[in-house]
């Protein structure tokens, strides 16, 4: 008997290996970098384990898109569930989860929107998230004000990606400073 019949079966640890991997290649690496072989590498199972999981790459990529988004609306959630002020919640907490300047991880958007960028099923996936919360939150987040914070928040996870080595990095502390300040109401 091979030490691979021996081993316990732990499906739901390999398939969310499988996906952090796949999130870490797509961060650090692109989109055109994101195979199934370099997943399979990366989570240390074969190929064909991973298409146990994911039938192919498509599949991989709209499983990885939906545990970030789900990853995304958790820390969302849990910022909103921190914050006394009803005005300008959901906003505060889009940006502090984009802006990502307590945590040392990339914010799960840069990986959500790569991925949206290029391919439509996701883009949809994304658009109908996006609309299911700020609907959610239109009493509170609704203002022409706040739209345009929740924009210049997408704006850093795009300059992140676009910017050129040996350029000073953005002061994002005091940027984050600078748009929570613009969600209060005056």
């Amino acid at each position: 008997m091979s030490l691979a019949n021996q081993r316990k079966k732990e499906p739901d640890v390999v398939r969310q290996k499988l996906l952090d991997c796949a999130a870490q290649i797509l961060v650090d690496r692109g989109l055109a970098n994101l195979t199934v072989q370099a997943v399979a590498e990366a989570a240390g199972v074969t190929k064909g384990g991973l298409l146990h999981h994911f039938a192919s790459k498509q599949k991989l990529t709209e499983a990885l898109f939906a545990e970030q988004l789900r990853v995304l609306d958790a820390e969302i959630d849990a910022a909103m569930a921190t914050d006394p002020v009803a005005y300008g919640r959901f906003t505060r907490a889009y940006v502090r989860s984009t802006l990502r300047v307590d945590h040392r991880e990339p914010c799960p958007c840069a990986a959500l929107n790569v991925s949206a960028l290029i391919d439509p099923a996701l883009r949809q996936a994304w658009g109908d998230w996006y609309k299911a919360r700020l609907s959610r939150h239109r009493d509170t987040d609704g203002d022409l004000a706040l739209q345009l914070v929740r924009y210049a928040a997408d704006g850093v996870w795009l300059e992140d990606l676009t910017a050129q080595a040996g350029e000073p990095p953005i002061d994002r502390k005091a940027l984050l400073s600078q748009m929570i300040e613009l969600t209060r109401k005056r």
